[in-house]
């Protein structure tokens, strides 16, 4: 579960940031190292955290923050970019500093040293297996929740309503009144532009569902830190 939701986070936001609202691999970026800094910070003091509290508490808080802040991004809207994101990156970022050593070291307990590294490859590709079953899930979950929306607004926006249809008769006086001179052509215009903006909306509200599904599989991983047994912090799996 850590697998999929750290790297489905990792897919999820950047690709709500290139589709939705347009950003480039530079903004992208610049909204993404607000992933990594604070665990530059964070991660060092792990370890004093270890020997001051059973490892299971730190996982749980972890994966407690790490929760919180993809619940953070469900009410997304078409205003929600880069600045919005900020301090749901920088919870994220706490969570996942806090968890992933404590949980290298509970998942690597009680192996005896010749048998340690094997472990930790074990530990490291079960999160990674995790990671790419968790991906190709949200994306066939994303889109399933798009399409869903989507009949769900096209169904409200009918081309009958009245409201619809007043929307796209001022959508062709603008487009007229800015260079196009055919009614037809306007109207069609119009009627595509609405369009866009019923996938857009219909976008915005499949990328709040994913983050909500992300949410609760790590409040189902809190509740999955309960049947952990304790750790030794100064076993071998600790050094990974």
């Amino acid at each position: 579960m850590l697998g999929a939701a750290l790297y489905g986070s990792y897919f999820i936001l950047p690709l709500y940031l290139s589709q939705v609202q347009g950003y480039n691999a530079e903004q992208i970026g610049e909204v993404l190292m607000w992933y990594g800094m604070p665990q530059l910070l964070l991660i060092p003091l792990v370890p004093r955290l270890l020997r001051l509290f059973d490892a299971r508490l730190l996982v749980g808080f972890g994966l407690a923050l790490f929760a919180a802040s993809n619940f953070m991004n469900v009410e997304l809207s078409g205003d929600v970019a880069g600045d919005q994101l900020f301090w749901a990156n920088i919870v994220r970022a706490i969570g996942q500093a806090v968890i992933l050593t404590p949980l290298a070291a509970l998942a690597t307990a009680g192996i005896e040293a010749e048998n340690a590294g094997s472990a930790s490859g074990l530990f490291n590709m079960t999160r990674n297996l995790g990671g790419a079953i968790g991906i190709a899930a949200l994306q066939t979950f994303l889109t399933k929740r798009e399409q869903f929306h989507s009949n769900i607004i096209t169904g409200a926006v009918s081309p009958f309503a009245e409201a619809t249809q007043r929307r796209i008769a001022q959508l062709s006086d603008y487009l007229m009144a800015h260079g196009l001179a055919d009614p037809a052509r306007a109207r069609h215009e119009a009627i595509v532009a609405i369009g866009r903006i019923v996938h857009r909306q219909a976008s915005v509200m499949g990328y709040g569902d994913t983050f909500y599904l992300l949410g609760a599989m790590l409040v189902l991983a809190v509740l999955a830190t309960l049947c952990l047994k304790r750790g030794d912090a100064g076993s071998g799996g600790a050094a990974h």
